[in-house]
Protein backbone atom coordinates (compact mmCIF):
# COMPACT_ATOMS: atom_id res chain seq x y z
CA UNK A 1 0.00 0.00 0.00
CA UNK A 2 1.22 3.22 -1.04
CA UNK A 3 1.98 6.02 2.09
CA UNK A 4 2.64 8.91 -0.42
CA UNK A 5 -0.40 10.94 -0.25
CA UNK A 6 0.14 12.21 -4.10
CA UNK A 7 0.69 8.17 -5.24
CA UNK A 8 -2.53 7.28 -3.34
CA UNK A 9 -4.56 10.16 -5.20
CA UNK A 10 -2.94 9.47 -8.52
CA UNK A 11 -3.68 5.69 -7.99
CA UNK A 12 -7.09 6.28 -6.84
CA UNK A 13 -7.47 8.10 -10.13
CA UNK A 14 -6.62 5.66 -12.21
CA UNK A 15 -9.13 3.01 -10.72
CA UNK A 16 -11.68 5.93 -11.43
CA UNK A 17 -10.93 6.42 -14.88
CA UNK A 18 -11.12 2.70 -15.60
CA UNK A 19 -13.81 2.46 -13.98
CA UNK A 20 -15.32 5.36 -16.04
CA UNK A 21 -14.30 3.65 -18.95
CA UNK A 22 -15.69 0.11 -17.80
CA UNK A 23 -19.24 1.47 -17.48
CA UNK A 24 -18.63 3.87 -20.76
CA UNK A 25 -18.00 0.24 -22.79
CA UNK A 26 -20.46 -1.96 -21.23
CA UNK A 27 -23.44 0.49 -21.26
CA UNK A 28 -24.74 -0.22 -25.16
CA UNK A 29 -24.41 -4.19 -24.33
CA UNK A 30 -26.16 -3.82 -21.20
CA UNK A 31 -29.11 -1.89 -22.89
CA UNK A 32 -29.15 -4.24 -25.51
CA UNK A 33 -29.31 -7.47 -22.98
CA UNK A 34 -32.00 -5.51 -21.37
CA UNK A 35 -33.98 -3.92 -23.71
CA UNK A 36 -33.34 -6.73 -27.11
CA UNK A 37 -32.15 -9.97 -26.69
CA UNK A 38 -29.53 -11.69 -23.80
CA UNK A 39 -27.76 -12.50 -26.73
CA UNK A 40 -24.18 -14.85 -26.33
CA UNK A 41 -22.64 -12.11 -28.67
CA UNK A 42 -23.77 -9.08 -25.93
CA UNK A 43 -22.52 -11.36 -23.21
CA UNK A 44 -19.21 -12.31 -25.04
CA UNK A 45 -18.57 -8.17 -25.42
CA UNK A 46 -19.20 -7.38 -22.15
CA UNK A 47 -17.10 -9.97 -20.92
CA UNK A 48 -13.99 -8.16 -22.79
CA UNK A 49 -15.27 -4.57 -21.58
CA UNK A 50 -12.66 -5.09 -18.56
CA UNK A 51 -9.52 -6.15 -20.40
CA UNK A 52 -10.35 -2.94 -23.21
CA UNK A 53 -10.72 -0.37 -20.38
CA UNK A 54 -7.52 -1.55 -18.56
CA UNK A 55 -5.68 -1.35 -22.09
CA UNK A 56 -6.69 1.90 -22.65
CA UNK A 57 -6.39 3.07 -19.29
CA UNK A 58 -2.55 1.97 -19.27
CA UNK A 59 -2.54 3.95 -22.59
CA UNK A 60 -3.75 7.07 -21.28
CA UNK A 61 -1.79 6.58 -18.33
CA UNK A 62 1.94 5.91 -20.36
CA UNK A 63 1.97 2.23 -19.39
CA UNK A 64 2.75 -0.72 -21.05
CA UNK A 65 0.03 -3.41 -21.71
CA UNK A 66 3.38 -6.19 -20.84
CA UNK A 67 3.15 -4.57 -17.18
CA UNK A 68 0.32 -7.03 -16.05
CA UNK A 69 1.39 -10.08 -15.12
CA UNK A 70 0.93 -12.26 -18.01
CA UNK A 71 3.70 -14.65 -16.64
CA UNK A 72 1.99 -18.31 -16.23
CA UNK A 73 2.95 -18.56 -12.21
CA UNK A 74 3.25 -21.55 -9.80
CA UNK A 75 1.89 -25.01 -11.19
CA UNK A 76 0.68 -25.26 -7.72
CA UNK A 77 -1.96 -22.51 -7.89
CA UNK A 78 -3.34 -23.08 -11.35
CA UNK A 79 -3.99 -26.67 -9.70
CA UNK A 80 -6.17 -25.07 -7.18
CA UNK A 81 -8.07 -22.72 -9.01
CA UNK A 82 -9.34 -25.72 -11.39
CA UNK A 83 -9.82 -27.68 -8.05
CA UNK A 84 -11.40 -25.10 -5.69
CA UNK A 85 -14.35 -24.09 -7.89
CA UNK A 86 -14.57 -27.69 -8.90
CA UNK A 87 -15.02 -28.89 -4.89
CA UNK A 88 -17.07 -25.47 -3.86
CA UNK A 89 -19.86 -26.52 -7.03
CA UNK A 90 -20.04 -29.83 -6.29
CA UNK A 91 -20.20 -29.57 -2.94
CA UNK A 92 -23.40 -27.24 -3.20
CA UNK A 93 -24.96 -29.66 -5.22
CA UNK A 94 -23.91 -32.34 -2.71
CA UNK A 95 -25.78 -30.59 -0.06
CA UNK A 96 -28.69 -29.53 -2.05
CA UNK A 97 -29.40 -33.19 -2.53
CA UNK A 98 -28.59 -33.75 1.29
CA UNK A 99 -31.30 -31.94 2.52
CA UNK A 100 -33.66 -33.13 -0.12
CA UNK A 101 -33.67 -29.47 -1.43
CA UNK A 102 -33.02 -31.06 -5.27
CA UNK A 103 -33.50 -34.61 -6.83
CA UNK A 104 -30.86 -36.54 -8.40
CA UNK A 105 -31.26 -36.49 -12.08
CA UNK A 106 -33.03 -39.53 -13.19
CA UNK A 107 -32.24 -41.12 -16.73
CA UNK A 108 -34.45 -39.14 -18.47
CA UNK A 109 -32.78 -35.63 -17.63
CA UNK A 110 -29.06 -37.83 -18.40
CA UNK A 111 -30.47 -38.73 -21.69
CA UNK A 112 -31.27 -35.53 -22.53
CA UNK A 113 -28.00 -33.89 -21.57
CA UNK A 114 -26.48 -36.29 -23.47
CA UNK A 115 -28.66 -35.52 -26.46
CA UNK A 116 -27.47 -31.57 -26.14
CA UNK A 117 -23.93 -32.88 -26.80
CA UNK A 118 -24.34 -35.26 -29.39
CA UNK A 119 -24.10 -38.54 -27.23
CA UNK A 120 -27.67 -39.54 -27.71
CA UNK A 121 -28.08 -42.37 -29.39
CA UNK A 122 -24.37 -43.46 -29.86
CA UNK A 123 -23.56 -47.48 -29.99
CA UNK A 124 -24.75 -48.96 -26.60
CA UNK A 125 -23.82 -45.63 -24.07
CA UNK A 126 -26.13 -46.15 -21.18
CA UNK A 127 -26.76 -43.07 -18.80
CA UNK A 128 -23.95 -43.58 -16.66
CA UNK A 129 -21.31 -43.64 -19.35
CA UNK A 130 -23.39 -40.18 -20.98
CA UNK A 131 -22.57 -38.80 -17.87
CA UNK A 132 -19.16 -39.81 -17.25
CA UNK A 133 -18.75 -38.35 -20.75
CA UNK A 134 -20.27 -35.24 -20.66
CA UNK A 135 -18.78 -34.00 -17.65
CA UNK A 136 -15.07 -34.86 -18.85
CA UNK A 137 -15.86 -32.75 -21.92
CA UNK A 138 -17.49 -30.12 -19.72
CA UNK A 139 -14.70 -30.14 -17.71
CA UNK A 140 -12.03 -29.45 -20.69
CA UNK A 141 -12.99 -28.41 -23.60
CA UNK A 142 -16.24 -26.49 -22.00
CA UNK A 143 -13.90 -24.91 -19.46
CA UNK A 144 -11.26 -24.40 -22.05
CA UNK A 145 -13.72 -22.54 -24.37
CA UNK A 146 -15.00 -20.59 -21.37
CA UNK A 147 -11.86 -18.67 -20.45
CA UNK A 148 -11.65 -17.34 -23.81
CA UNK A 149 -14.37 -15.15 -22.11
CA UNK A 150 -13.15 -15.00 -18.51
CA UNK A 151 -9.81 -14.05 -19.83
CA UNK A 152 -11.23 -10.27 -21.01
CA UNK A 153 -12.92 -10.12 -17.32
CA UNK A 154 -9.71 -11.05 -15.42
CA UNK A 155 -7.83 -9.19 -17.29
CA UNK A 156 -9.34 -6.21 -16.13
CA UNK A 157 -10.50 -7.28 -13.01
CA UNK A 158 -7.79 -9.41 -11.54
CA UNK A 159 -5.17 -8.23 -13.81
CA UNK A 160 -5.49 -4.57 -13.40
CA UNK A 161 -7.87 -3.16 -11.11
CA UNK A 162 -7.19 -5.19 -8.03
CA UNK A 163 -3.45 -4.40 -8.30
CA UNK A 164 -4.48 -0.97 -8.66
CA UNK A 165 -6.53 -0.97 -5.36
CA UNK A 166 -4.01 -2.78 -3.85
CA UNK A 167 -1.74 0.27 -4.17
CA UNK A 168 -4.59 1.71 -1.30
CA UNK A 169 -6.46 -0.46 0.14
CA UNK A 170 -5.28 -3.70 2.75
CA UNK A 171 -6.01 -7.68 1.09
CA UNK A 172 -9.66 -7.16 2.93
CA UNK A 173 -10.69 -3.74 1.40
CA UNK A 174 -9.27 -4.40 -2.06
CA UNK A 175 -11.70 -8.03 -1.70
CA UNK A 176 -14.39 -6.25 -0.68
CA UNK A 177 -14.01 -2.99 -3.42
CA UNK A 178 -13.41 -4.97 -6.53
CA UNK A 179 -16.27 -7.85 -5.10
CA UNK A 180 -18.90 -5.34 -4.65
CA UNK A 181 -17.95 -3.65 -8.23
CA UNK A 182 -17.40 -6.76 -9.67
CA UNK A 183 -21.17 -7.66 -8.74
CA UNK A 184 -23.07 -4.49 -9.59
CA UNK A 185 -21.11 -4.55 -12.90
CA UNK A 186 -23.80 -7.56 -13.48
CA UNK A 187 -27.04 -6.19 -12.66
CA UNK A 188 -28.85 -6.19 -16.48
CA UNK A 189 -27.88 -9.80 -16.47
CA UNK A 190 -29.15 -10.04 -12.83
CA UNK A 191 -32.43 -8.43 -13.63
CA UNK A 192 -33.01 -9.80 -17.23
CA UNK A 193 -33.09 -13.42 -15.59
CA UNK A 194 -33.51 -13.16 -11.70
CA UNK A 195 -37.19 -14.02 -10.74
CA UNK A 196 -36.98 -13.03 -7.40
CA UNK A 197 -34.81 -9.75 -8.04
CA UNK A 198 -34.15 -8.84 -3.97
CA UNK A 199 -33.13 -12.50 -2.94
CA UNK A 200 -30.87 -12.53 -5.91
CA UNK A 201 -29.18 -9.60 -6.20
CA UNK A 202 -28.26 -10.59 -2.18
CA UNK A 203 -26.57 -14.00 -2.83
CA UNK A 204 -24.90 -12.80 -5.97
CA UNK A 205 -23.47 -10.22 -4.29
CA UNK A 206 -22.38 -12.93 -1.31
CA UNK A 207 -20.91 -15.33 -3.89
CA UNK A 208 -19.14 -12.66 -6.17
CA UNK A 209 -17.63 -10.84 -3.11
CA UNK A 210 -16.65 -14.40 -1.87
CA UNK A 211 -14.93 -15.63 -4.77
CA UNK A 212 -13.15 -11.85 -4.52
CA UNK A 213 -11.21 -12.83 -1.82
CA UNK A 214 -10.31 -16.30 -2.50
CA UNK A 215 -9.23 -15.32 -6.51
CA UNK A 216 -7.48 -12.38 -4.68
CA UNK A 217 -5.29 -14.63 -2.31
CA UNK A 218 -4.96 -17.31 -6.02
CA UNK A 219 -4.11 -13.73 -8.19
CA UNK A 220 -1.03 -12.41 -5.33
CA UNK A 221 0.30 -15.25 -4.49
CA UNK A 222 1.13 -16.55 -7.91
CA UNK A 223 1.83 -12.69 -9.34
CA UNK A 224 -0.54 -14.11 -12.29
CA UNK A 225 -3.77 -13.30 -13.90
CA UNK A 226 -4.01 -17.16 -14.88
CA UNK A 227 -4.99 -18.65 -12.13
CA UNK A 228 -8.38 -16.07 -12.22
CA UNK A 229 -9.18 -16.78 -16.20
CA UNK A 230 -9.05 -20.89 -15.05
CA UNK A 231 -11.02 -19.85 -11.45
CA UNK A 232 -13.45 -18.03 -13.16
CA UNK A 233 -13.96 -20.07 -16.60
CA UNK A 234 -14.35 -23.30 -14.18
CA UNK A 235 -16.76 -22.04 -11.43
CA UNK A 236 -19.24 -21.05 -14.47
CA UNK A 237 -18.90 -24.35 -16.14
CA UNK A 238 -19.14 -26.71 -12.87
CA UNK A 239 -22.45 -24.08 -12.06
CA UNK A 240 -24.28 -23.80 -15.06
CA UNK A 241 -23.09 -26.78 -17.18
CA UNK A 242 -22.34 -29.72 -15.02
CA UNK A 243 -24.10 -29.21 -11.42
CA UNK A 244 -27.44 -28.09 -12.82
CA UNK A 245 -28.16 -30.71 -15.37
CA UNK A 246 -27.53 -33.48 -12.71
CA UNK A 247 -30.48 -32.19 -10.20
CA UNK A 248 -33.90 -32.07 -11.04
CA UNK A 249 -36.22 -29.05 -8.93
CA UNK A 250 -38.64 -29.88 -6.50
CA UNK A 251 -41.39 -26.97 -6.03
CA UNK A 252 -40.90 -24.63 -3.33
CA UNK A 253 -36.56 -24.86 -3.26
CA UNK A 254 -35.89 -23.27 -6.75
CA UNK A 255 -34.21 -20.73 -4.79
CA UNK A 256 -31.63 -22.93 -3.41
CA UNK A 257 -30.32 -24.37 -6.35
CA UNK A 258 -28.34 -22.29 -9.28
CA UNK A 259 -25.77 -19.96 -9.13
CA UNK A 260 -27.87 -17.28 -7.60
CA UNK A 261 -28.91 -19.72 -4.91
CA UNK A 262 -28.85 -19.62 -1.27
CA UNK A 263 -27.16 -22.81 -0.62
CA UNK A 264 -24.20 -21.55 -3.44
CA UNK A 265 -24.02 -18.18 -1.26
CA UNK A 266 -23.71 -20.20 1.97
CA UNK A 267 -20.69 -22.42 0.41
CA UNK A 268 -18.51 -19.57 -0.98
CA UNK A 269 -19.12 -17.61 1.47
CA UNK A 270 -17.58 -20.23 4.19
CA UNK A 271 -14.61 -21.07 1.18
CA UNK A 272 -14.53 -16.98 1.12
CA UNK A 273 -13.89 -16.48 4.67
CA UNK A 274 -10.94 -19.40 4.60
CA UNK A 275 -9.23 -17.23 1.78
CA UNK A 276 -9.84 -14.11 3.57
CA UNK A 277 -8.03 -15.90 7.17
CA UNK A 278 -5.10 -16.96 4.99
CA UNK A 279 -4.74 -13.71 2.92
CA UNK A 280 -4.20 -11.68 6.60
CA UNK A 281 -2.40 -14.26 8.15
CA UNK A 282 -0.02 -14.40 5.03
CA UNK A 283 -0.12 -11.16 5.04
CA UNK A 284 -0.86 -9.93 1.55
Amino acid sequence: MLKNLSDRKEAWKTIFLFLLLVVALTSPFHYAIVNLYPSRIYVGAIMWCPAIAAFITLKIKGRKITSLNWNWGDWKYIRLSYLIPAFYGIITYVLIWIFELGDLANKEVITDWGAELGLFGIGTLNPTSITIIAIILLGTVEVIRASATTLGEEIGWRGFFIYELRKVLSFTGVSIFSGIIWAAWHWPLLVYYSSNVLLEFITFFIVIISMSFIMAYFTFKSKSLWPAVLFHAVSNVFIQKIMPPLTMKIEGSEHWLGENGIMFAIVTCVFGIYFWYKGIKEKL
